[in-house]
């Protein structure tokens, strides 16, 4: 073992040994939730973030406008009631009495208008949302009003935003940070408190119980409905070693595992005292992010020469997902089994076609430089998928130069635009859940908004046309063949490519009840006996 990985695995066990061993005090009594996720909150700012963890820590600090129930439909959180005009050009909205951020303030329309403002200057679907804005005025204490310059059809939606740069409510002082500078303060007015005295960037988080949270009386239902949260402590710790995680699991120094390695699910299914189920009901796909403004992936014809050397029956096997939970080819930008899966202009990805990915390689003036792959190695899932990909771009020719790292280092290094070979990169695996790619505009990797789309910086034009012609629509049938439309154009720009869809499980202790299905792993409604 590496070793920066050991010390980090040295540091998580010694901080789980002593909590186990600690003496009883008034402290015993609590109620303490001590969960592995798939990797570390390295940041606290959801804004200026876009990564799964970074939105994870934001479902504990802050809360919504408006949540995305089981079936994907907004419903009121925050907002106690709203009205639209019959033209849907005006939006009205209510917050409910008594919400208050962790630092006693109550929270005000202008917090939600200073947090919205600030999140629409980072957040593909805020954005566009911001485009179609006329105004955003404060009409009282509680009120606030969205009026369109043109019609924009997702607006409960984008207040809904889970992920990307999710849309979470914050002090309007804090709310006033520029976009591209970092927040310090992690004061929101959601179930948990963070405890910024114990956090150890990388290593470890904490939340305690915010006991003056006002829960929602509706049922808990997706990321809708009621928060209330039944532990007293949460504790985030990092477990850089799968085996370690699943063990401590299975001895009892963890309460939950997000997703232990396929190859471990056995072992603990035959666990009585551990559950096995998922939490993620449509599956996660490990897509392919190329690096758009660099040689030779600035050429589409290279581009096109990856889409067909892969198979993704090959990658999923290679990540080790059992049978039972592949989807052994979806073509689909958002994910099969999903009300918009389409395969519209889909091809590849089946059987390779290596001559053909060759020619196109050599068409676009393939030099054979190195074509550096950021590999994920904290992450099993990421790394195996790294490693598969990568054999199969040799085999057309390609002058692979595969660099290991922690996901931490890989979410900074995208953001270089230098070349490759000062410290820039071609190519990173990231696994996306529906959420992520849950239609044309909210798909963030779908972005091509060249310097203003996330790192890769995908540029044409064409697809942003179509993507803003389907949120702009309101007819279905007229918004479905837009919906076909930016498909097939996604397959001639490939911002990314979809590398397999698949399912997997989380894993939680027998005397833990509460979980449900709800794609980002969230932790009101627990109950830990």
């Amino acid at each position: 073992m590496p070793l920066r990985r050991l010390a980090l695995h040295l540091g998580a066990c010694t901080a789980l040994t002593w909590a186990a061993l600690a003496p009883a005090g008034p402290a015993a009594a609590q109620t303490t939730l001590r969960i592995s996720l798939n990797l570390p909150a390295a940041s606290l700012d959801p804004v200026q973030s876009t990564a799964a963890t970074v939105r994870n820590h934001g479902f504990f600090v802050y809360d919504q406008l408006f949540g995305l129930d089981s079936k994907g439909v907004p419903r009121p959180q925050m907002v106690r009631d709203w009205t639209v005009s019959d033209d849907r050009m005006t939006w009205r909205f209510t917050l409910r009495d008594g919400l208050a951020f962790h630092d006693g303030q109550p929270v005000r329309a202008a917090d939600a208008v200073a947090s919205i403002r600030r999140w629409a200057q980072r957040d593909v679907v805020g954005r566009a949302m911001a485009a179609a804005t006329g105004t955003m005025e404060v009409v009282d204490e509680r009120t606030f009003e969205i009026r369109l310059a043109r019609p924009f059809g997702l607006v409960l939606e984008a207040l809904a935003r889970p992920t990307g740069s999710a849309l979470f409510i914050m002090p309007e002082r804090i709310a006033r940070t520029p976009p591209n500078t970092a927040i310090t303060e992690a004061i929101g007015s959601g179930p948990f408190i963070f405890q910024a005295s114990e956090w150890r960037a990388g290593d470890r988080a904490v939340y305690l119980r915010n006991p003056n949270y006002r829960a929602r009386e509706e049922a808990p239902d997706g990321l809708a409905g009621s928060k209330a949260v039944h532990v007293d402590r949460v504790e985030w710790v990092t477990m850089p070693d799968a085996t370690v995680a699943v063990n401590a699991l299975g001895n009892g120094e963890l309460d939950f595992v997000e997703q232990p390695p396929p190859d471990l699910i056995p072992t603990l299914e035959r666990n009585r005292r551990v559950r096995v189920a998922p939490v993620n009901p449509v599956g996660n796909m490990a897509w392919l992010r190329l690096n758009h403004a660099q040689p030779p992936f600035n050429d589409p014809r290279a581009r096109q020469a990856l889409l067909l050397a892969l198979n993704q029956r090959d990658v999923l096997e290679g990540m080790g997902i059992r049978p039972a939970e592949q989807v052994p080819y979806c073509p689909s930008y958002f994910m099969c089994g999903t009300p918009l899966e389409t395969a519209a202009g889909a091809r590849g990805l089946q059987r390779p076609e290596l001559d053909r990915a060759r020619t196109l390689l050599r068409e676009a003036g393939y030099d054979g430089r190195p074509v550096v792959f950021l590999n994920a190695t904290d992450s099993g899932l990421n790394n195996a998928a790294t490693l598969v990909m990568a054999e199969a771009f040799k085999s057309i020719g390609l002058n692979m130069d595969v660099q290991a790292m922690d996901w931490g280092t890989l979410t900074a290094r995208r953001n270089r635009r230098e070349p490759p070979a000062q410290g820039g990169w071609n190519l990173f695996i990231t696994i996306a859940n529906a959420l992520d790619s849950a239609d044309p505009l909210s798909n963030l990797y779908l972005a091509s908004t060249c310097d203003a789309a996330p790192a890769g910086w995908p540029c044409d034009e064409e697809l942003e046309r179509l993507r803003a012609a389907w949120a702009a629509e309101g007819d279905p049938e007229k918004r479905r063949a837009l919906l076909d439309g930016v498909h097939a154009r996604a397959y001639e720009v490939l911002p990314y490519i979809n590398g397999g869809q698949f399912r997997t499980n989380a894993a939680w202790r027998s005397n833990v009840t509460g979980i449900r299905p709800t794609t980002v792993p969230v932790f009101w409604g627990v109950r830990k006996e």
